[in-house]
């Protein structure tokens, strides 16, 4: 497959870039660059490689999920700058 410099100037009409004729050549270059990799990466035979969804063998730390009690509602709002009642006091964000 080819990118022509009038494919570039049709997409870049869709996307409403202006692009100048420098810019169109390059980008023709690059994007027809970038598909001959493409293909040299369809030829590559990976039957035996297992999918990943990262190189590294990462996992996720997490803390173990127990019950227990809350913190006390005076301690929460001890460092409230606004409370009303029990609650926070927030300004008002929708008209």
């Amino acid at each position: 497959m080819n990118i022509s410099k009038e494919t570039v100037k049709y997409i870049s009409n869709l996307a409403r870039i202006e692009l100048t004729e420098e810019e169109i050549e390059k980008f023709s270059l690059q994007l027809n660059d970038i598909l001959r990799y493409i293909e040299q990466l369809k030829e590559i035979d990976i039957t035996n490689i297992s999918p990943t969804a990262h190189i590294l063998p990462i996992s996720n730390v997490k803390r173990s999920d127990e019950p227990r009690s809350s913190l006390k509602i005076d301690e929460v709002l001890k460092n409230a700058p606004q409370k009303e009642g029990l609650f926070f006091k927030v300004p008002k964000v929708i008209e």
